[in-house]
């Protein structure tokens, strides 16, 4: 048990939970009936960025030498993050009245969790929020009249039953749990 406590404080998980929680329990009840998919999804993206940045240890070379595996611990990590982001949303869903469901959280929560994985994988854990963040952001300013495009590129802001918007956050989840999970976070 005493690794978890050396892994949490290596990772900086209580100031990640906190930053976590108040992305995603603040805004929504502090933007009322102004709450949007907009602003959902960028705090969803925030709130799951926040967290990525504690995908990488002080010392990579100290986690390398470690005598128990890392792939297993690195996805757990990885899920935690997008679990607790995904259900503090959902709540507060239910706390405030937002538009969107419970699916369309489960969504998109999956899809900025790949890109934060993805983001650790090749940039390093402290860049594990560019990812995310930067698709949350650009998803904003794709415009809705380009069709199936608009449900690939801006996947964040399309419906909840957009095929395409779940294929692209699928598969952006696999390939970010699947990156991060087998070569962890870059130096």
């Amino acid at each position: 048990m005493r690794w978890i406590a050396l892994y949490a404080r290596s990772r900086h998980l209580a100031v990640s939970l906190a930053a976590l929680l108040l992305c995603a329990v603040v805004l929504p009840p502090l933007l009322g009936s102004n709450w949007t998919t907009l602003f959902a999804t960028v705090t969803l993206g925030a709130a799951v960025a926040v967290a990525g940045v504690g995908l990488s240890g002080q010392d990579l070379d100290l986690d390398r030498t470690a005598s128990f595996r890392w792939p297993p611990r690195r996805l757990t990590h990885l899920l935690l993050i997008g679990a607790v982001a995904g259900g503090v949303m959902v709540a507060a869903q239910g706390l405030v009245d937002l538009p969107m469901g419970a699916s369309w959280i489960l969504r998109n929560a999956a899809g900025l969790l790949g890109l934060t994985g993805l983001a650790a994988t090749l940039f390093g854990g402290q860049f594990g929020w560019t990812l995310p963040m930067g698709w949350a952001m650009t998803a904003a300013f794709v415009p809705e009249g380009v069709g199936k495009v608009y449900d690939v590129v801006a996947w964040p802001m399309a419906t909840a039953d957009a095929a395409a918007a779940w294929w692209t956050a699928g598969l952006l989840f696999v390939a970010g749990s699947a990156a991060y999970t087998v070569a962890g976070a870059r130096r």
